[in-house]
C-alpha cells in the first residue's frame, strides 16, 4: 500500500472509530480535525480526495507554503490554526486560516481583534486553556480562564466559540478534558476541542466537538521538514 492510498485509509478508519464510539456512549461524533502540519500539497491531496474538508496547521509560514492552492482548488476547506500564533504572524494568519483555537492572552486577543476588522473578516476563535498548568505549554491557566474569555467578548467583541486543551503527554487526559468541559460550561460557550490520534476516542466520551488527529491519519512525522 503506497503511502497516499494509506492516508486515505486511515482517515476512513478514524471516521469509522469516531462513528462507532461516539454512538456506543450516546454522544455526539465530533467534527475531525485533520492535522497536516509537516506534510507537503501533494502528502495531503488524497485526503481531500477521500472527503476530508477541516485541516489544521501548527505554523503560519508552513501552511502558506502549500494551503493558498489547496484552498483554492477545494473552496469548501476549513482551516484551522492549531499551535501558538505570534502577534508578527497575525495578519497573515487572519488572512488564510478560518478557525485560530488558540487565543491565549491579552496581546494576540487584540491583535486578532484588529486584523479581522481591517481584513473584514470574520474567523472562529477557540482559547487554548494550559490544563495541566505546564510551564513550557501555551495557554490561558485554568483559574484565569474565565475571566479571559470575557474580557475577549465584552472588551474585544470577539465571538469565543469553545475552549481547546492539550493534557500533559504522561497523564491520563481524561481528568484534563472534565476541566475543559466545566470550563466551558461555566463560560457559556459550546465547542471543545480535545484529543488527539492517542486519545481522540477518549476525549468523544467527554464531549469533544473537535478532536485533532494527525500521525493517526498521515503516520510518523519527519520533524526534519518541519
Amino acid at each position: 500500500m503506497n503511502e497516499e492510498n494509506s492516508s486515505a485509509q486511515n482517515y476512513n478508519h478514524v471516521l469509522e472509530e469516531m462513528r462507532r464510539h461516539s454512538k456506543k456512549h450516546g454522544v455526539e461524533m465530533p467534527t475531525l480535525v485533520c492535522v497536516s502540519k509537516t506534510y507537503d500539497a501533494q502528502a495531503i491531496q488524497p485526503v481531500i480526495d477521500a472527503g476530508a474538508r477541516v485541516f489544521g496547521e501548527n505554523r503560519v509560514q508552513e501552511a502558506q507554503g502549500k494551503w493558498p492552492e489547496l484552498k483554492a482548488a477545494t473552496p469548501d476547506i476549513e482551516l484551522h490554526l492549531i499551535g501558538p500564533l505570534q502577534s508578527n504572524k497575525t495578519k497573515e494568519a487572519v488572512a488564510l486560516f478560518d478557525c485560530i483555537q488558540t487565543v491565549d492572552r491579552e496581546k494576540i486577543a487584540k491583535s486578532i481583534a484588529k486584523e479581522m476588522k481591517a481584513q473584514e473578516k470574520s474567523l472562529k476563535l477557540f482559547v487554548q486553556v494550559n490544563t495541566g498548568s505546564e510551564s513550557q505549554k501555551a495557554g490561558i491557566l485554568p483559574d484565569e480562564a474565565l475571566e479571559f474569555v470575557r474580557f475577549c467578548q465584552n472588551d474585544l467583541a470577539l465571538e469565543i466559540e469553545g475552549l481547546m486543551c492539550i493534557p500533559p503527554f504522561d497523564e491520563n487526559p481524561g481528568p484534563h478534558f472534565a476541566l475543559l468541559r466545566k470550563l466551558s460550561r461555566e463560560a457559556g460557550v459550546e465547542k471543545l476541542s480535545m484529543g488527539m490520534s492517542a486519545d481522540y476516542l477518549t476525549a468523544t466520551e467527554f464531549n469533544a466537538t473537535h478532536v485533532r488527529v494527525g500521525s493517526g491519519i498521515f503516520g510518523a512525522r519527519d520533524y526534519s521538514k518541519a
